[in-house]
């Protein structure tokens, strides 16, 4: 499936995308709220500026992919894998990120508040100017982080 098809579908109300194929897809701007894309390949997809509020991306793989700016309010990540992946400005207030795989993604100037980072590997990821007031983060991974100007 390509971005053009994506998007004809879910004008025409369709929201179930699990399990599709959308490598390096290119949906920036694109309008997705509510979509289920659980189990979805999305490796190199370029989704900046997306608005995928209270999507569906539990065990999506999004690695290495462009995710700066993108509005993820209540999107549910659970065990998705975001390996190299750029969230930078993105806003994932109230995310749930149970168990994702962040390891090396660019988090800076990310609202992450309030969101559930139980689990999950933040391993190497980039969190300056990064907003995690109100995030559960029992049991997160969080080696090699760099921090400065986190709340």
């Amino acid at each position: 499936m390509d971005a053009q098809e994506i998007l004809k579908r879910y004008a025409a109300g369709q929201r179930n995308f699990s399990r599709v194929c959308l490598i390096q897809v290119c949906l920036t701007n694109a309008n997705l709220i509510g979509a289920n894309l659980i189990g979805a390949n999305l490796m190199g997809a370029n989704l900046q500026s997306t608005n995928l509020t209270k999507a569906h991306l539990n065990q999506a793989r999004l690695n290495q992919s462009n995710l700066a700016d993108t509005t993820m309010i209540q999107v549910c990540l659970i065990n998705a894998e975001m390996i190299d992946s750029d969230l930078s400005g993105a806003n994932l207030r109230g995310a749930n990120l149970r168990g994702a795989n962040l390891r090396g993604a660019n988090l800076q100037g990310t609202n992450l508040r309030g969101a559930n980072l139980r689990g999950a590997d933040l391993t190497g990821v980039n969190l300056k100017e990064t907003n995690l007031e109100g995030a559960y983060l029992k049991g997160a991974y969080l080696e090699d982080l760099e921090l400065q100007g986190a709340e």
